[in-house]
């Protein structure tokens, strides 16, 4: 868990999840999209019908067909209201083509929610009146802090609960602007206060929109700006029919830019990576093996390079849209992006993507994303209304962001859940999730680690001294790896038996493992390998402790030191840590002395895991070792060894006894790695490792410069050697032995740094 997350400490940024394949945000979001599943938009509709079902966990195959069926009279203008007509569903479509753009697509779906109220199919469940759903123009820049740094974006339509879309433009008295409150009854009120905002205020530009209301994102596009030709007009009439695919059927990124090249455009491999810069200081990323040990194609290099360039021109310019030129499918997913981090124990999401008159349906999860096949809205206007009949029949939690409860406590935004517990009875978890405190991981998928302050009258009844507090941490963990409760109940095995591990440990007070897993929906809709990276959301519960980067000098050293010597018996018992960073290593006061804790095993693995071979390429990127940062590394050929933990321990030291130090550009020697990806980072941390040139003078204490100097000559030292015994080995035509370490060379590996002189000064009790 990052320190920062659990005492508001900013100067170890936290561990982000994205894959070791990029570290700007937008490059990181990029290549997940790419490597995007695809299933046909018949099992996507069937899925989020048997989702809005009143028996959701029981089959049902022939609710699309009973759906379809029942919208044609809406699709035809024969389903009215007495507040709407559906004709006018009919009419507004026809404008789309032939005029505007936003304005007719708005009034289509909201004319159509609001006679498709009035269908009855059965096996589904009625609208969900507390929820009701409607289309609203954004088109206004939604700000968003995370981890400190500030962003926007601005997507075009969103879905929204009807009381959120109200709600920017009521006055002081609760009422809408310009607008008389209606005496009727309950359901009637809500019904033209819908039809009121409908006339009014859904194709106008709410302000202030908060994130946390979304529930979708519609980004509309043209191929060609101002196109109507190649759009046919709606039909006569509509039927049921089978449906017909799209050209394209499935939606690439870059699409847009393939058919329509801007001129002097290049769709050739990007050679620098490109930041997103509202999120640069959060950027840090953990490396995450990627499913062809590839790297992925950039089809949009000169829309990312364009977008980052109009945001640096123009940083101050609130209603600048800094994703105006990124392709559409990078665009959505940054709303989702901001979507997942504003919420917390996000399920699932949904977002719709249009172009011209084609729709496809993008579902994201921890796992990754997939989306349907393209439907065609205006030729088949039954499938479009069908999605929409299901959607308005969800419940919140249906739309994937309502795990957790948001609540107000002392006027800050809260979380709050109770789970049903067999010893306890029932746990009641109060997450402070508005605090500077909570860390939250921006990105589309991953583990998605949040780590918050935590309040439990049930767990504080159980446990005494609790007076530091305590922190939940909430994560996707990997449904196929030992979990972490299961490798910290080995951990306090072998704290039983080994000081060096007992007290050095984080205390697990309690945990719970949700029962749905990503796999399920990807059964549902045909994807091919459902379970493969199949993940499940996990709460730990643990006593608040503080973290490694408030110290400084001997009193660093020595909490540092006790963490490499729990580590080193956990890996000699068994216990593969494999994620040293300053975020992991903590201490507590006990006695009147500081004890180092090594903590956060969700990526640690055991010695008897079944088919672990140690080479998956795990981290977090700044401190991992050189050799597991290199391609070799990234590609899963290097096994994790000791060796690599330890180097890990220098780097987290070198990131936390420079962080005064500051360089004419006013960033740390280190502060640079942040922004990386694996292979720049090598490079850069291998030059400073060859060439450390901040000079003594600017560091406050020259003992702790003296240690690092030492430190990374013999880091250096080692490379050298084990690079000449490889040449040997090649040489000879013998079998190089990099692979494996005995208990000897692990025990000398970490000798030779114990034997410098600027060590045994610091492990010399303070005079």
């Amino acid at each position: 868990m990052s320190s920062a997350g659990e005492t508001g400490t900013s100067s170890t940024p936290p561990r982000a999840n994205a894959p070791i394949y990029g570290s700007s945000t937008i490059e990181s979001i990029q290549r997940d999209i790419e490597q995007a599943k695809e299933c046909k938009a018949n099992a996507m509709l069937q899925a989020l019908l048997q989702r809005a079902s009143s028996a959701p966990e029981t089959k049902q195959p022939e609710l699309l067909q009973k759906c379809l069926k029942a919208v044609l009279p809406v699709c035809n203008g024969q389903a009215s209201t007495a507040l709407v007509k559906s004709s006018d569903v009919e009419t507004a479509l026809k404008n789309r083509v032939e005029h505007d753009f936003y304005g007719p697509f708005i009034r289509t779906t909201n004319t159509a929610l609001a006679c498709l109220e009035e269908i009855k199919v059965d096996g589904m469940r009625v609208p969900v009146s507390a929820v009701d759903m409607i289309c609203q123009q954004n088109d206004m820049p939604m700000h968003q802090t995370h981890q400190t740094a500030e962003s926007l974006r601005k997507p075009y339509l969103v879905i929204l609960p009807l009381n959120s879309a109200c709600a920017p433009f009521q006055d002081e008295k609760g009422g809408e602007k310009g607008k008389e409150e209606d005496e009727q009854e309950e359901d009637e009120k809500r019904k033209r206060k819908r039809k009121a905002h409908m006339d009014t205020n859904a194709t106008a530009k709410p302000k202030n929109l908060p994130w946390k209301d979304v529930l979708a994102c519609i980004e509309l596009k043209r191929k060609t700006p101002g196109r109507t030709k190649g759009i046919d007009p709606p039909p006569c009439s509509y039927i049921v029919k089978d449906y017909v695919p799209t050209k394209p059927e499935y939606l690439p990124v870059g699409h847009l830019e393939a058919e329509n090249p801007a001129p002097g455009s290049s769709q050739t491999l990007a050679r620098q990576p490109v930041s997103d810069t509202a999120f640069l200081s959060s950027s840090l990323t953990s490396a995450r093996p990627s499913r062809d040990g590839s790297r992925s194609k950039r089809k949009a290099t000169s829309t990312l390079q364009s977008a980052a360039k109009k945001f640096k021109m123009d940083p101050d310019d609130t209603d600048t849209d800094v994703d105006a030129d990124l392709d559409v499918t990078i665009q959505t997913g940054l709303y989702v992006a901001k979507m997942f981090a504003d919420n917390l124990g996000v399920t699932y999401l949904l977002n719709i993507i249009i172009v011209d008159d084609v729709m496809w349906i993008w579902y994201y999860d921890r796992q990754g994303i997939i989306q349907c096949s393209g439907i065609n809205f205006i030729q088949d206007l039954p499938r479009f209304m069908v999605l929409l009949y299901a959607l308005q029949r969800f419940e919140l939690h249906d739309w994937g962001n309502k795990v957790f409860l948001p609540v107000q406590v002392e006027g800050k935004r809260c979380h709050e859940i109770k789970i049903k517990d067999e010893k306890l009875g029932e746990v009641d978890l109060l997450l402070h999730t508005s605090y500077n405190r909570r860390v939250t991981r921006y990105g589309l998928q991953g583990r998605a680690t949040n780590v918050v302050s935590v309040a439990s009258e049930a767990l504080t009844k159980k446990y005494d001294n609790l007076q530091d507090g305590m922190v939940a941490k909430i994560f996707w963990g990997e449904a196929s790896r030992t979990s972490e409760p299961e490798i910290l109940d080995k951990v306090d095995e072998i704290a039983k038996v080994h000081s060096s591990v007992k007290g050095h440990i984080p205390e697990l007070l309690w945990h719970y493992k949700f029962t749905n897993s990503t796999s399920a929906i990807r059964e549902a809709l045909g994807v091919p390998d459902p379970t493969t990276g199949s993940r499940i959301l996990y709460i730990l519960v643990f006593r608040k402790l503080k973290p490694i980067t408030e110290l400084y000098g001997r009193e660093l050293f020595d909490v540092w030191y006790q963490c490499i010597l729990c580590h080193l018996t956990l890996w000699k018992e068994g216990v593969y840590h494999r994620d040293v960073s300053p975020g992991n290593l903590m201490w507590y006061w006990q006695d009147g002395k500081r004890i180092g804790v090594l903590n956060d095993y969700d990526l640690s693995s055991l010695a008897d895991d079944t088919g672990s071979r140690g080479n998956e390429c795990i981290g977090t990127i700044p401190f991992m070792a050189i050799d597991l940062l290199r391609l070799t590394g990234q590609r899963g050929e290097v096994k994790h060894l000791y060796r690599h933990d330890l180097e890990s321990f220098m780097w987290c030291f070198a990131w936390i006894s420079l962080k005064g130090v500051r360089l004419s550009q006013g960033l740390r020697p280190v502060d640079e790695w942040a922004t990386l990806d694996a292979r720049a980072c090598a490079v850069e941390k291998n030059f400073f490792q060859g060439h450390i040139e901040v000079p003594a003078h600017l560091h406050k204490d020259k003992l702790m410069w003296k240690f690092l100097v030492d430190c990374f000559h013999v880091l250096n030292t080692h490379s050298f050697n084990r690079v000449t015994q490889l040449y040997r080995s090649i040489t000879k035509g013998d079998k190089p032995t990099n692979s494996e370490e005995s208990e000897s060379d692990i025990d000398g590996f970490l000798l030779s740094f114990k034997n410098t002189e600027s060590w045994a000064a610091l492990s010399k009790p303070s005079q």
